[in-house]
């Protein structure tokens, strides 16, 4: 059972996703809270496996609020929502710790399945859109600090590693990166893993933003 707390400013959009996630056998909503404040005081009382967090509240906005879930509660993962498709806010989110991002007129059976991607530890985001939005919106200024620890992420990185962060830049799958370079999906996993521990990435998404803001790659490509 996959156990979920819903976030959201409005009571309404919080109901109807409850009923949407418990009418599902392996989905039980747990909590619900009207802010970020709340969001992150409910996941460290309920640890939820999934929490799904509107990014435009009041207060404790929910890009905050997943930053200081995930840092605390690393085993804790959080879907974001926007009613935006293009939002500089996703992003953020992504940066934060938000393992994937949907949008708020979500049909039922995207945001149950949304959940459960999430749960599995995968970017609940189809990954060409995922490519679109951080191409977007991943060119502000950053701090050197933050530009030398990224090159020092990179050179840690092999050849190899390098050429199959592109590919996941791009937005293919592990199986389509096997077919791609010829070799068996087992060893692609271990690659992936290999390369995500090496830069700090949490999952494919922020994989991605890693690989644009370290110029592996460019939007359009």
């Amino acid at each position: 059972m996959i156990s979920v707390l819903l976030v959201d400013d409005h009571a309404l959009v919080r109901k109807g996703f409850r009923l949407m996630l418990d009418a599902q056998p392996d989905l039980t909503v747990v909590g619900e809270a009207g802010d970020g404040a709340e969001a992150v005081r409910l996941s460290a009382e309920l640890r939820p496996d999934v929490v799904v967090m509107d990014l435009h509240m009041p207060e404790l906005d929910g890009v905050r609020a997943t930053e200081l879930i995930t840092e605390g509660l690393p085993d804790v993962r959080v879907l974001a929502l926007s009613t935006f498709d293009l939002d500089e806010n996703v992003v953020a989110a992504l940066r934060a710790g938000a393992c994937g991002f949907l949008p708020k007129d979500v049909s039922p059976e995207e945001l149950v399945e949304g959940v459960r991607v999430v749960h599995a530890g995968e970017a609940a985001l189809a990954p060409r859109l995922l490519t679109r939005l951080i191409g977007t919106f991943v060119r502000a200024p950053e701090p050197p600090r933050a530009s030398a620890r990224r090159s020092v992420r990179l050179d840690a990185l092999t050849d190899r590693e390098r050429e199959i962060l592109r590919l996941i830049a791009r937005g293919l799958s592990n199986a389509e990166i096997a077919g791609e370079l010829g070799v068996s999906p087992s060893t692609i996993k271990n690659h992936v893993t290999s390369l995500f521990a090496k830069i700090g990435a949490r999952d494919r998404a922020q994989a991605v933003i890693f690989a644009y803001e370290a110029a592996l790659i460019s939007p359009g490509e």
